[in-house]
């Protein structure tokens, strides 16, 4: 599961467009055929108006690495959050389970918005370019198959099921966010980035320990 092929439903885009106040046809430029590496929907919570928290002196110093993490973490974000959506509406769901959908939606309507505004501000496209580097796979997204199933999954079912498949969202995001870490050179953008790090694997260890117990 921790290589899916990536998947943003219509949803995901739309959800990320609300999400970080961008036109509709920004993230709707992410087409399904692309892949990045392990993109984090990170932990989190940031502040929704970071941007313009952000000098201009460190908004403009950035690398490659740091325009890739953020565009492919804000379609990865999206889908975190289009997850939780599916599993709040549902119904019998255990109460930390809803508790943790709620901590994860939360964190990444920030982090979209906050990342978004970095894009803009460095003059980059919010959108992922249709061709990725050499050997930048998002891994973590689900298939569309997968989607599916969490929404038509119910009770415990549901709750195991969106715990195993945001586990393997999570550790790919840990992934990305950690190549941003070492590669990356904006100081707010590698910061978020060992952030994700320290939140996602906390709410992995979480996720199995709530897996474990249905």
């Amino acid at each position: 599961m921790k290589k899916k092929a990536l998947t943003i439903s219509a949803a995901a885009i739309a959800a990320a467009i609300a999400l970080a106040g961008c036109a509709a046809g920004t993230e709707a430029g992410s087409p399904a055929t692309s892949s990045m590496p392990g993109m984090n929907h990170g932990g989190s919570a940031m502040p929704s108006g970071s941007a313009s928290a952000t000098s201009p002196a460190a908004s403009a110093d950035f690398n490659d690495a740091d325009t890739m993490f953020a565009q492919m973490m804000i379609p990865h974000h999206a889908q975190a959050v289009e997850m939780s959506d599916m599993i709040l509406k549902k119904q019998d769901i255990p109460a930390e389970v809803m508790a943790l959908a709620t901590k994860i939606k939360a964190a990444q309507g920030p982090e979209i918005e906050k990342m978004t505004g970095w894009l803009e501000s460095w003059g980059q496209p919010t959108a992922m370019p249709t061709n990725m580097p050499s050997g930048h796979s998002m891994s973590g997204m689900m298939g569309e198959e997968d989607m599916k199933k969490l929404e038509a999954a119910q009770g415990t079912e549901a709750a195991k099921l969106f715990l195993t498949q945001m586990i393997a969202h999570h550790e790919g995001a840990v992934m990305m966010a950690k190549t941003e870490t070492t590669d990356g050179k904006n100081a707010d953008a590698v910061k978020l980035s060992k952030d994700i790090v320290t939140a996602q694997e906390a709410e992995i260890q979480e996720m199995k320990d709530l897996l474990a117990g249905l």
